[in-house]
């Protein structure tokens, strides 16, 4: 079966994470708490994660190619 996992969740966290960032960006001033940046922090590990997930996915179509 041709489905992965990984690629509807890398998009996921992938797209939520470009948002976050970018909102923790503009709002900078409004997001902070003990001085942190919390949206920028978090956006940025959100993006980690679904890059990582699309990276798998990938390698995962190339070890194994679909059979017929």
């Amino acid at each position: 079966m041709g489905l992965d996992i990984r690629w509807p969740i890398g998009l996921m966290f992938t797209l939520l994470g470009v948002l976050l960032i970018g909102y923790g960006v503009v709002k900078s001033a409004a997001s902070f708490s003990l001085g942190i940046n919390i949206n920028l922090i978090w956006g940025v590990v959100l993006l980690v994660f679904g890059v990582g997930m699309l990276i798998g996915a990938i390698r995962g179509n190339k070890k194994n190619p679909p059979s017929a």
